[in-house]
């Protein structure tokens, strides 16, 4: 991942209901959820999630799939695992998580 796209992916989460919407869809797995659901579940107006949605999307946080007359919005798991990655690059100061996290040293790990 460049640093352009963890920055752009770090920005979209940097707000609660983005957050909140992002937490949602990834616990809704592959499924996904539609916006209503997403509405009533997180209590949120749909002009609203609308708006933080497309800010999702836009990071490549979200995938927006078209079902019928229906919107399936689904967490993009591999964008997300690409920036966990890209942020624990340097983790433990280059050591090996195996040799820190048997010292208690790594948090991460």
């Amino acid at each position: 991942m460049e640093e352009k796209s963890a920055v752009a992916s770090l920005a979209a989460l940097a707000q609660p209901v983005r957050l909140r919407v992002f937490r949602a869809l990834v616990g809704a797995g592959t499924e996904g959820m539609n916006p209503g659901a997403l509405a009533v579940l997180l209590d949120v107006a749909p002009s609203t999630l609308s708006f933080h949605l497309k800010e999702l999307t836009h990071s490549g946080l979200v995938l927006q799939e078209r079902d019928g007359r229906n919107l399936i919005y689904r967490a993009a798991l591999e964008q997300m695992n690409d920036l966990m990655d890209y942020l624990a690059a340097h983790c433990c100061l280059g050591a090996g998580c195996d040799e820190l996290s048997a010292a208690k040293n790594c948090r991460t790990c």
